[in-house]
């Protein structure tokens, strides 16, 4: 089985028992207090594993289901069978970091959900296939266009401080998926920018 979708049903699995259980979702979710105080640096990745709602849930699972298990094979390719698991955690804990380390004092602060590590799939997957047709709230577009206006957005979401969505968490993704599918194959730069210079929506 694709590792893409043992990710995916641990972390619906586990979603949906938090749903009915506060208790699981208060020992799996991002509270800063718990990891400065109490060193309980697994939330560092198990926040990864719970969601909001079913909304949140489905989302960032369909978009890891689209994307996931093309970049499986990249990094398979590149890493081993393990590659993409250790990319994905690497996703969670990075995405999370800037997060935590500004709130790491704040018993108010909680942060739950894979958005970090989806966004990290996605923009790695982009770097692959910059033109490809994705769709967007059933909308059309190229990868690239959507790229940049979830850039723009999550930036101004950012600034604006307002709401319950951790956007800094998806930029931080965003860039990690970038920089880490670079190292790992630096060949893939050129390639993308070669890409860029001859678009084809396919």
């Amino acid at each position: 089985m694709p590792i893409t979708l043992i990710i995916i049903a641990i972390t619906c699995i586990v979603s949906f028992m938090a749903f009915k259980n506060s208790r699981l979702m208060n020992d799996l979710i991002l509270w800063p207090p718990a990891i400065t105080r109490q060193r309980e640096y697994h939330r560092l990745v198990t926040y990864g594993l719970v969601h909001a709602d079913f909304g949140h849930l489905l989302f960032n699972m369909l978009t890891l289901y689209f994307f996931g298990q093309v970049m499986e094979g990249f990094f398979a390719a590149r890493l081993g069978s393990f590659g993409f698991v250790l990319f994905y955690i690497g996703g969670l804990v990075i995405s999370i970091l800037p997060t935590y380390l500004k709130n790491r004092s704040n018993p108010n602060y909680r942060s739950l959900g894979a958005s970090g590590a989806v966004s990290a799939v996605l923009f790695s997957y982009i770097l692959l296939e910059p033109w490809q047709r994705i769709i967007v709230l059933v909308i059309p577009m190229p990868a690239i266009i959507y790229a940049l206006l979830y850039t723009g957005y999550s930036v101004y979401m950012d600034r604006r401080g307002h709401g319950n969505i951790n956007h800094s968490a998806h930029l931080w993704g965003a860039a990690y998926g970038v920089a880490f599918t670079l190292l790992v194959d630096p060949r893939v730069l050129p390639y993308f920018l070669n890409a860029l210079l001859n678009p084809g929506i396919r």
